[in-house]
């Protein structure tokens, strides 16, 4: 009997050790591409890091030096545009869908949202180019901005509606037992208690909308200069890669790659900052 219990542990030890190894080897095989490709960028961007690079213009072929900084800050002026029309409508959109989305409209506007968290990014920069930049004649921050909040709009409405759905119900009817009318439950005591959670929503969003470069092509341009109207061509990190590496020029290969080393640390630190916004908010519960 005694031996029977032996073999059975044994055996159970030995399958519980080769699917942690398989557990392992996964993981790896998920981790080192990621690893690989920040480490290249690293070794490849970092000899041409300098203060210059972050605020200086760019400069002609076979000049030396030269920066970044219009493009770093177009980037910036995007994606105040974008948080200007996409958050808003995408938070406001999620506390619908999670307090009144029960009905049929609720279900097809959470249907679209999906929908629209799989539609190709450069699908949304030809729609914002045929019904905006041809209307206005040109490229444009105004439309560079309005693509961008389209592609943040899906992450923040399912985020938000998510979370918002982990607020107890006892708040709710707390509120609701105090005369409080609907909206402003939802005001008032929803809205504060998942602001965490929605915070990292639009975090994540705005990670990903600020390394886009297809719908920028057609809807935002590209500017060598200083520009910070919404009715001009504005330069961003992403496209200001583009232009460098499809170039044929050494040097402009190199200041892509700083580029891109910069654009990389900067999504880094917009998704460190919402995983932060995760952990306070699973230390405040």
């Amino acid at each position: 009997m005694r031996n029977a219990q032996t073999r059975v542990y044994q055996k159970r030890k030995w399958v519980d050790w080769v699917m942690r190894s398989w557990c392992i080897a996964a993981t790896l095989l998920a981790v080192i591409p990621l690893f690989s490709v920040l480490t290249y960028v690293l070794v490849k961007g970092i000899g041409g890091l300098s203060w210059n690079f972050f605020v200086e213009l760019p400069r002609p072929v076979g000049e030396l030096g030269g920066g970044v900084g219009n493009a770093i800050v177009g980037s910036f002026v995007l994606l105040g545009i974008a948080s200007a029309f996409g958050i808003p409508v995408g938070v406001l959109g999620g506390v619908y869908l999670s307090e009144f989305g029960s009905n049929r409209f609720g279900k097809a506007v959470r249907f679209c949202a999906e929908v629209m968290a799989g539609i190709p990014s450069i699908l949304i920069g030809i729609f914002i180019y045929t019904w905006v930049v041809l209307s206005m004649g040109s490229p444009s921050a105004l439309a560079g901005g309005m693509a961008l909040s389209i592609l943040m709009l899906p992450t923040i409405i399912r985020t938000t509606e998510e979370l918002i759905k982990l607020v107890p119900n006892s708040l709710r009817e707390a509120g609701l037992a105090l005369g409080m009318a609907r909206w402003r439950v939802i005001l008032r005591v929803v809205l504060p208690a998942g602001m965490s959670g929605i915070a990292t929503g639009v975090m994540l969003a705005i990670a990903r909308a600020f390394g886009e470069t297809a719908p920028l092509l057609f809807t935002a341009g590209y500017n060598r200069f200083w520009s910070v109207s919404l009715d001009k061509r504005i330069s961003s990190l992403p496209v200001q890669i583009y232009e460098y590496a499809s170039s044929p020029y050494e040097e402009w290969h190199q200041q892509a790659w700083t580029a891109a080393l910069i654009l990389v640390l900067i999504v880094l630190i917009l998704n460190i900052a919402a995983k932060l916004l995760t952990g306070s908010r699973s230390h405040t519960r």
